[in-house]
């Protein structure tokens, strides 16, 4: 049995391909019933990205893909911790910030000491990895 496809048609000609509403031949994003509710739903999603890049600036915050990167949450979240009433949550919360900092002070420490492993072995790693088993 063939699977029904939304019947909007894109304008490069390809069909969007996503499985329409129950008795509908448009999904929901294409459907014409939905129209305001799609409207409202990308302005949200434009000011949420507005705001995520907003907060992202004021806290000098990139991403998640370094540890540098998360080093620089992980200072945002302490002295926001810092910050708050001693409480037995603020205790736990700092307990949970030094556990993950002290796990990126290690894996920090083990890739320094593999690049350096990598530059002393240099071109015998090279040759090595050349070598058939």
């Amino acid at each position: 049995m063939a699977r029904r496809t939304c019947n909007f048609v894109k304008d490069d000609g390809g069909s969007c391909g996503a499985a329409p509403l129950h008795e509908s031949d448009f999904c929901f994003v294409h459907a014409p019933e939905y129209a305001e509710e799609m409207a409202e739903a990308r302005r949200l999603g434009g000011l949420r990205r507005r705001r995520e890049r907003t907060v992202a600036g004021a806290y000098d915050f990139e991403g998640l893909e370094t540890v540098g990167q998360l080093r620089r949450l992980l200072s945002i979240a302490t002295v926001d911790s810092l910050s708050l009433e001693n409480s037995i949550a603020r205790s736990r919360v700092l307990v949970a910030i030094v556990l993950a900092g002290s796990k990126l002070l290690e894996v920090g420490e083990l890739q320094q000491r593999i690049e350096a492993l990598e530059g002393a072995l240099g071109p015998r790693l090279h040759a090595a990895s050349g070598r058939k088993r």
